[in-house]
């Protein structure tokens, strides 16, 4: 609540000051983002390739620089729009009734309710969207071959970018926020708005201290789009976080790190690493502690998903070794252990068993080893069971519709999806309900038991989607990482490559997944004491519900 509550005061602060004829920096350079923005992908002749945008942008920012007042930067944008030529007016745009548009995330009420900008520069910026272009955008496309994928095209690299240049650091904030504002389907979900984004990070981007200093800050606005999808990493940043890594595999359970599985037996042993070791503290600092001061660095769609992916702002440094407090049998002990390059650790990858009967004729599938020509032995073998567990705690091999034709009776809607509406940016399109399964009366009719966790995401989630609406489906397990859909990846700028969802997934209903995953029927979570005995916690929940009902 308090986190809201200083959202919307940062908000009304930025309101207020334009109403107040007031002009900080921040405040006119944010608005300018929000005019080139606009322009870039609304106006006929930017959005389709005619200008060098980007030139456009470091002509007008001195002048934009030296507007004192209200009036003054709305005549230096007024004569900007001017010199881009004229808008002609076109017969008014008729949306088909067979299109159904997704509006949470279209905002372009700054337009109508601005109180930086004159009369007249609003008229002109509501005309130039009711004439918006509609040929094909010259900065971005939607390649239909891969699934109706965003991808980002003609912007210039800048192959000699330099961070210390104060004009090509707004441009990678304006790229990266105008991206984010017109083409992330879950701007609406943020837990910051995003226009409050802007005006927290603009004076971040200004007045950069060093290029490290330039990294993190762009790792921060990454991270603000809470999304599992978003990323980014650059060699810079081994400066901040180090580039040395310790053999293990770790899970974060009770503000405590349980050692899951060793990346490399011979590496481990050096350092007495084991598995189900409990690790309370490193380098001097409680797990607690080193989340809390390094949160606003991971990214993730929620906690649990965040808590997935803090394993490199724990345990990696730029010493070969480290500190650490952990427990075993019951013990406190304090040791240094190894930390090697990530190219030393030669990480072996487990072979598990694809599928196998387990106790009381019940299957097992590990959904990240099975493969579609693996699909018709397993459920002839499977046929007679009691129940299947499709264990999804990792990343499948698109096998979801494979599978699902041998546990649906007839076709069932499943899910849908919004793609964006490049004639409209900000507005999305809605599909009709995806289906899987397919007519079978010899579909199978024992219980079908999905496991999830953190580690399912993307095409995890949408497997787990699909199977849930198998007749006797249950799910079982926690929360999972809260984004479904593509993985959209783009470079902002020549050497700084990030990503984030690209469309939409929900429901039949419209109900999101993002950020929140996919709910389990029955909540099941690791417990530090279920680890160290070597217990499967979820999966004997699963085996017990199979064989009592409850």
């Amino acid at each position: 609540m308090i986190k809201k509550i200083t959202i919307a005061l940062v908000f009304l602060v930025f309101q207020f000051s334009f109403s107040q004829n007031t002009l900080t920096e921040t405040n006119k350079l944010a608005a300018t983002c929000k005019v080139w923005g606009f322009l870039k992908y609304y106006h006929p002749k930017v959005a389709n390739g005619e200008k060098n945008w980007d030139q456009q942008l470091f002509d007008v920012l001195p002048k934009i620089e030296h507007a004192k007042t209200k009036e003054e930067i709305s005549l230096v944008l007024e004569n900007w729009i001017d010199s881009l030529g004229e808008v002609k007016k076109i017969e008014p745009i008729i949306i088909s009734d067979t299109i159904k548009h997704f509006d949470k995330n279209f905002d372009l009420s700054w337009i109508d309710k601005n109180k930086m900008f004159l009369k007249k520069l609003l008229k002109k910026l509501k005309f130039i969207e009711n004439n918006r272009f509609q040929g094909e955008q010259y900065y971005i496309k939607i390649d239909s071959e891969k699934g109706n994928a965003l991808e980002i095209i003609n912007e210039i690299k800048y192959p000699e970018f330099k961070w210390d240049n104060r004009n090509s650091r707004i441009l990678t904030l304006f790229r990266y926020w105008n991206l984010v504002e017109y083409f992330f389907p879950y701007k609406y979900m943020t837990d910051q708005n995003w226009n409050a984004t802007l005006i927290e990070m603009l004076p971040r981007f200004i007045n950069t201290a060093s290029e490290l200093d330039f990294h993190l800050t762009i790792k921060e606005l990454v991270v603000k789009l809470d999304d599992s999808h978003a990323s980014f990493g650059t060699n810079k940043l081994f400066e901040r976080f180090g580039d040395k890594f310790i053999p293990a595999n770790i899970k974060i359970i009770e503000e405590k790190v349980v050692i899951t599985s060793l990346q490399n037996d011979s590496l481990a042993k050096i350092s007495d690493l084991r598995v189900n070791d409990v690790i309370t503290k490193v380098a001097g600092k409680t797990i607690k502690q080193i989340i809390k001061e390094n949160q606003k660095y991971v990214e993730g769609s929620n906690q649990f998903a965040k808590f997935k992916n803090f394993y490199w702002a724990i345990f990696n440094g730029n010493n070969d070794s480290v500190e650490i407090e952990f427990i075993r049998d019951g013990k406190t002990t304090t040791k240094t252990i190894k930390r090697y390059l990530y190219q030393d650790l030669k990480i072996k990858f487990e072979e598990k068993e694809k599928f196998k009967l387990i106790e009381n004729n019940i299957g097992y599938v590990d959904m990240g080893f099975i493969e579609v020509d693996d699909i018709a032995t397993m459920m002839n073998k499977f046929k007679d069971t009691k129940a299947i567990i499709f264990d999804i705690r990792n990343y499948p091999n698109e096998t979801l519709y494979a599978i699902s034709e041998y546990l649906n009776p007839e076709p069932k809607e499943y899910i849908k999806f919004i793609y964006p509406d490049l004639s409209y940016p900000s507005k999305y399109i809605w599909t009709e309900s995806d289906k899987c399964g397919k007519k079978n009366n010899e579909y199978y009719k024992g219980k079908v038991i999905i496991l999830i966790d953190e580690e399912t995401m993307s095409q995890a989630e949408q497997t787990a989607m699909c199977f849930q609406v198998a007749p006797q489906a249950t799910i079982i397990g926690s929360q999972t990482a809260g984004a479904d859909g593509n993985k959209f990846k783009f470079e902002i700028i020549k050497g700084f490559r990030t990503s984030f969802t690209g469309i939409g997934v929900f429901y039949p209903n419209k109900k999101e997944t993002q950020r929140i995953g996919i709910i389990p029927n029955i909540e099941v979570k690791p417990t530090i004491l279920g680890m160290t005995q070597g217990k499967d916690e979820v999966l004997d929940r699963a085996v017990k519900f199979i064989n009592t009902g409850k």
